[in-house]
C-alpha cells in the first residue's frame, strides 16, 4: 500500500490543534495585558456570527473547508455564537452534521468532475496519491486521517482521487474526526462563557484525544512503511 506524502518530511508532534489553541489563548492574554478589550472584539464578532443566523454558519461549515477554509475556525465559534439560542447539543449534532457533508462533498467533488484538477493540483504541491490494494482501505483511512501535516481538505480528497470505499471511509472517518470536534465546540463555548471547569474538562478530553491519536499512529506506522 502506498500512502500519502506531504511535501514536508520533518516529523511532525501530534499536539498541532492543541498548539494552535493554546497560542490562541496566549495571544489573547498578552493583547489584554496590553490593555486590548478581546472580550470586547470577540463578542462583536459573535454578534455578527450570529446576525447572519445558525443556518448560514453551518452551511458555510459544511462547504467552505472544502476550498481550505480552516474548519477549527468554525468548532470553536459554534457554542458561543450559537449555544444559548440552539442549545449546546443541538450545536455539536449540527457541527457534526456539517463536517460529514463536508465528507460527502469532498468525496463526490475528487471522484467526478474536478478529479483531473486535483490530481494536477495536489501533485504540484507534493502529495502523492496513495494506491490502494485489497484489503488496505482501512489502514489507508485511518493513518490519513491521523498523520500530522496533511490539511483537514486535502485528507478529504485524496480519499475520493485513491477510490476509497465510501461507505468505510465515511465511517472511519466520523469515527476520529467526530470526538475532536465535538470536545473543541465544548471547549469553545465553556472558554467564552467563563465555565472554567468544563473548559479544563474539555481541553483534558483533548489531550487524551492528542495522546490516543499518537498511540494509533504509531501502531498503523509500525503495520505498513513507509508512512507519510
Amino acid at each position: 500500500m502506498s500512502l500519502p506524502v506531504a511535501p514536508a518530511q520533518k516529523k511532525k508532534l501530534p499536539w498541532l490543534k492543541l498548539a494552535a489553541v493554546a497560542i490562541v489563548l496566549l495571544a489573547g492574554a498578552v493583547l489584554m495585558l496590553r490593555g486590548v478589550d478581546v472580550r470586547g472584539l470577540i463578542n462583536k464578532v459573535m454578534e455578527e456570527i450570529r446576525s447572519r443566523g445558525p443556518l448560514a454558519f453551518f452551511t458555510g461549515m459544511a462547504i467552505l473547508p472544502a476550498v481550505g477554509f480552516p474548519v477549527l475556525a468554525f468548532v470553536l465559534t459554534a457554542g458561543p455564537a450559537f449555544s444559548e439560542q440552539l442549545g449546546t447539543p443541538t450545536v455539536v449534532a449540527f457541527a457534526l452534521l456539517a463536517v460529514t457533508v463536508n465528507f460527502l462533498i469532498t468525496y463526490g467533488l475528487a471522484r467526478g468532475a474536478l478529479r483531473p484538477f486535483l490530481e494536477k493540483l495536489l501533485t504540484r504541491f507534493g502529495y502523492e496519491m496513495p494506491n490502494v490494494e485489497v484489503g488496505d482501505a482501512t489502514d489507508l483511512v485511518v493513518i490519513m486521517r491521523l498523520t500530522p501535516g496533511v490539511p483537514f481538505f486535502v485528507q478529504n480528497y485524496m480519499a475520493g482521487l485513491a477510490g476509497l470505499p465510501f461507505g468505510k471511509y465515511l465511517f472511519i472517518s466520523c469515527l476520529i474526526v467526530w470526538p475532536y470536534n465535538a470536545t473543541t465546540v465544548l471547549f469553545g463555548d465553556a472558554v467564552m462563557k467563563g465555565k472554567g471547569g468544563l473548559a479544563l474538562l474539555a481541553f483534558s478530553l483533548l489531550v487524551v484525544a492528542a495522546a490516543t491519536t499518537h498511540l494509533v499512529r504509531r501502531h498503523y506506522a509500525r503495520k505498513t512503511k513507509p508512512v507519510a
